[in-house]
């Protein structure tokens, strides 16, 4: 895999207008404006049931992809947020994607596998991005603290994960459902994302899994694999993951408890 140069890759830009600015304006946002946010929305959604694609079914008042793209736009250190979209739908996204800052939108299309939209989204981030964020659009409830969390830690040179402690009893068991052992949860982590990294161990990690046939089911594990060290940061119950229709109910719940 080769991450083409800015100047090689076909623009995705959705020409609309935004609010005007003053060229010092401009100049003071753009130079703190360093990290570009991937957020995979590529999927198919097929365990939640129904014709509707879940990230863009709406919960807690608006469609679920929109809370997160409105969330990393909320911050004056992002850059970009390019959302990967299932080819069908990446030629001509929903209107209601256009309700935020359309110059710092992109929209690129997902590939067969998760990795490869991730990739697809790496590769529409422009040259200046040195932090690189990865988000799930099944997980909409994001908080900025939660994302403010994983940049500081990815700005140290390192990767970082937002996850929650294991607080259940785990217990391993065998092919006929016999318990075969107690598993000691003290050092064990639930996954969540956001997760952010230094955009060039990020793209490394990419190009490695790539080489050598490699997929994941979250980034981090990617870096894991090479030996790069990643960080977890308390995550949050509100990024908990929609993947069944039940998960709507309950995420129109979280989102009425304060952070």
């Amino acid at each position: 895999m080769s991450l083409p140069s800015e100047a090689q890759r076909p623009s995705r830009d959705i020409p609309l207008p935004s609010p005007a600015r003053s060229r010092s304006d401009d100049v003071e946002i753009q130079s703190t404006r360093d990290v570009g946010v991937v957020i995979v929305a590529g999927g198919s959604g097929t365990r939640t049931g129904g014709s509707e694609l879940k990230q863009f079914r709406w919960v807690a008042g608006k469609p679920a992809l929109l809370h997160s793209v409105q969330a990393f736009m909320a911050r004056d250190d992002v850059a970009i947020v390019v959302v990967v979209l299932p080819k069908a739908y990446a030629a001509d996204p929903p209107p209601w994607l256009f309700q935020c800052d359309v110059e710092r939108l992109l929209v690129s299309t997902g590939g067969a596998e998760r990795h490869e939209s991730v990739v697809n989204g790496l590769e529409d981030l422009p040259e200046h991005v040195t932090i690189a964020v990865v988000h799930d659009a099944a997980r909409p409830l994001v908080t900025d603290d939660t994302i403010a969390r994983v940049i500081a830690e990815a700005r140290k040179g390192h990767g970082a994960i937002a996850a929650l402690p294991v607080v259940d009893t785990l217990k391993e068991v065998d092919a006929d459902g016999r318990i075969v052992r107690t598993v000691d949860r003290t050092h064990l982590w639930r996954a969540q994302t956001p997760q952010a990294f230094p955009r060039e161990l990020l793209e490394r990690a990419h190009i490695a899994a790539r080489r050598d046939g490699v997929g994941a089911t979250d980034d981090a594990a990617l870096l894991e694999r090479l030996g790069l060290p990643v960080v977890v940061v308390q995550g949050s119950e509100r990024g908990m993951k929609i993947t069944s229709a039940a998960d709507f109910a309950r995420a129109d719940a979280l989102s009425t408890v304060p952070e």
